[in-house]
């Protein structure tokens, strides 16, 4: 079989109209992974993909040069803790206390101690900010770099020599990084994609209607605008980058998100693109047949070679691995690929996710897995890695028809719809009509300027943030960059800006706003392991972790609750416990209009579960069910209450009862 690996690298642009990056994340991300992934692979006979998106590439340059004039957080990194106002003290310890805690701040026992302070001292602040940097950087840095390797013996005592020697260290590491890619280049192990400038999602600026023909329900804004001509812009300057970059032409591209149409492909095509990659949902919707067999194939719509993706595959190493032991989640991929192997001849599997995001969850970053993945694929005689060049001079189906989606659900509701995100678009569009009625008596440089703004804004990354399904400690900040790059464009044209441009869209939002209602019937088995998260597919999520970024974090507390129904069950899930919590843990279950009160205990007992039948388990998280048939009521309010024999560790949710109907009919969210 053939195996085109593709990873995904993107950070959105942070920059301010100023050209400061407002966070730190291209640069942390630097550290540890954009160097790492290549090098991990270089020692392989493995070929691969990487896509590289243009507001990454610039804002990574601007760390060759004093960093600290382009990043607020490393100009007050660098700062005595002393001459910090309480503003930015404040702002960075929230940025220092955002590392993942299990896999990156426990792991080093002074950050893991700073970690669970409310307040610190001068010198506790200088080491929480020198282990945060010292945490994010990668296995490269840390088993090369006799700096890094000094201050990680070190851990504490940190002086502002330290900080200036690290930070001149790193600067450096940063430099060659490009270099490092565009050896791999020219050896033609690896292939580079990029991706639309400002990472837009391609069919919704051609056609807004784009958004209702892959998911009739949506809300699009009214009098929605096509930017035909910023969707070009956004494909040529991504050429330009690539290629000053890379010095050689950009050939292939991974639309944003993988959002495609028969438009944007054929302006693709027509801009010099030969290949992209978008998700099987969009084949599927195109063939108008579920056949898992279709995406083992590659294809061309006109002249375009697309591969998509295989979407449980590449979500096993983005979500699901990192909860298995290294080895043992490298021989179940592997076990994957022979299975499809030996039932489809002439397979081409393509894995397609983020390259950067998915190590920060596992242990020692990614890098024991991705050793023991690499491995065990270069021994498999059957299997052959290719890159996306390399597929492109190979013969593929012809396909007559492209749906357009992108790859979550094969829609773009993630990115129109909610209010928040609707009215973002509206915001946008208003500025643009005003910025078209007044650009006639504009100089041709104040042109340009607003210009690259509007390609700025239409960014997918605000919508991402906007709305109720996802959210970020960020919020705030996302959310003012927005409506700034807005409000820039009426100063650049001497224009008051509209009123409504100062007001913030993303609300105050209250526990509530992280609950999201299922989308169809799961039926998954209880038995207390993660090893098939697509049991789970369509199910709700109360999302308890937003209050992890302001109370002391207590080792074994639920951060998510999964729970969903089929016509026989209900069914819970519950991560974050411990498997020390595993064998001592109880969860009291009150259930209301019942007025009954079940305890289990996590490894299966029970005190009392009344007229209720309870099944439960618990190892790499706890999951429960509660027979429906002992149940004589349509709806159900239900709290939990997480404890030990010791005491009570935990009410969920935070915002009161869970509410569940019985009846509830999931098929107006089905799609095909």
């Amino acid at each position: 079989m053939k195996l085109s690996l593709i990873w995904h690298m993107h950070q959105p642009d942070y920059r301010n109209k100023e050209g400061i990056m407002q966070m730190p994340w291209v640069f942390m991300h630097a550290i540890k992974d954009y160097y790492d992934m290549p090098w991990i692979l270089s020692q392989y006979k493995i070929n691969a993909t990487f896509n590289i998106t243009a507001p990454l590439i610039q804002q990574l340059k601007l760390y060759t040069q004093n960093p600290q004039e382009h990043d607020k957080f490393l100009r007050l990194w660098l700062k005595e803790p002393k001459e910090l106002q309480e503003g930015e003290r404040k702002w960075l310890i929230k940025i220092a206390k955002s590392s993942h805690f299990e896999t990156m701040v426990k792991p080093l026992s002074r950050y893991a101690q700073l970690y669970e302070q409310e307040h610190y001292n001068d010198a506790e602040l200088l080491d929480l900010e020198l282990l945060f940097i010292l945490a994010w950087c990668g296995n490269y840095l840390k088993r090369s770099n006799t700096t890094v390797q000094k201050l990680l013996k070190k851990q504490r005592d940190f002086s502002i020599d330290d900080k200036t020697m690290l930070l001149a260290t790193l600067q450096e590491f940063v430099g060659g990084i490009w270099d490092f890619y565009k050896k791999l280049l020219q050896t033609q192990q690896i292939s580079i994609a990029t991706t639309p400038f400002y990472h837009p999602i391609l069919p919704l600026l051609l056609d807004m209607q784009n958004a209702k023909r892959a998911d009739p329900n949506a809300v699009i804004p009214q009098n929605a605008l096509p930017l035909k001509s910023d969707a070009k812009r956004h494909i040529q300057k991504a050429q330009e980058l690539y290629k000053e970059t890379f010095e050689q032409e950009a050939v292939g591209f991974w639309p944003a998100e993988g959002a495609v149409d028969e438009k944007s492909v054929a302006l693709l095509c027509s801009l010099g693109i030969s290949w992209i990659a978008t998700d099987e949902a969009i084949l599927y919707k195109s063939l108008n047949d579920n056949n898992k067999e279709n995406i083992y194939k590659t294809y061309r719509f006109n002249d375009m070679l697309i591969g998509f993706r295989d979407h449980r595959l590449s979500d096993l190493i983005g979500f699901e691995y990192r909860y298995k032991e290294s080895n043992a989640a490298a021989d179940s991929f592997l076990k994957e690929l022979k299975s499809i192997e030996t039932k489809s001849a002439d397979a081409t599997l393509f894995v397609i996710l983020d390259g950067e995001n998915a190590w920060e969850y596992y242990e020692n970053n990614g890098f024991d897995f991705l050793n023991a993945l690499y491995g065990k694929i270069e021994k498999a005689p059957w299997c052959e890695t290719l890159t996306m060049d390399m597929l492109q001079k190979k013969d593929a189906r012809s396909l007559e028809h492209l749906a357009p989606g992108s790859w979550i659900n094969g829609n773009f509701d993630t990115w129109v719809g909610d209010k928040e995100k609707t009215r973002a678009w509206e915001l946008l569009y208003m500025t643009k009509r005003d910025f078209e009625r007044h650009s006639s008596s504009l100089s041709e440089n104040v042109k340009l300027k607003i210009d690259e703004i509007f390609l700025v804004a239409e960014s997918s990354d605000w919508f991402w943030w906007y709305g109720n399904d996802h959210h970020t400690i960020f919020d705030n900040e996302f959310d003012s960059l927005f409506r700034n790059n807005l409000i820039e464009v009426y100063q650049l044209m001497q224009i008051n800006p509209p009123q409504d441009l100062f007001v913030p869209l993303v609300k105050e939002r209250s526990a509530r706003d992280f609950l999201i209602q299922p989308q169809s019937d799961i039926s998954p088995q209880i038995d207390g392991k993660k090893d098939s998260f697509f049991e789970w597919m369509g199910c709700g999520v109360v999302d308890e972790s937003h209050l992890f970024s302001t109370m002391q974090r207590t080792q074994g507390l639920v951060e998510k609750i999964y729970f969903g129904q089929d016509a026989k069950k209900l069914y819970f899930a519950f991560e974050g416990v411990t498997k020390a919590l595993c064998k001592k843990g109880m969860i009291r279950i009150m259930i209301d209009p019942l007025k009954i009160e079940a305890k289990v205990s996590f490894d299966g007992g029970a005190e009392s579960f009344d007229t209720l039948k309870i099944e439960s388990a618990c190892n790499e998280w706890l999951e429960l069910s509660i027979d429906k048939s002992t149940i004589d009521v349509p709806k159900l309010s239900l709290r939990f209450e997480i404890e030990t024999q010791e005491s009570a560790l935990q009410t969920l949710p935070s915002f009161g009862d869970l509410l569940i109907d019985l009846d509830d009919d999931y098929s107006k969210n089905w799609f095909v």
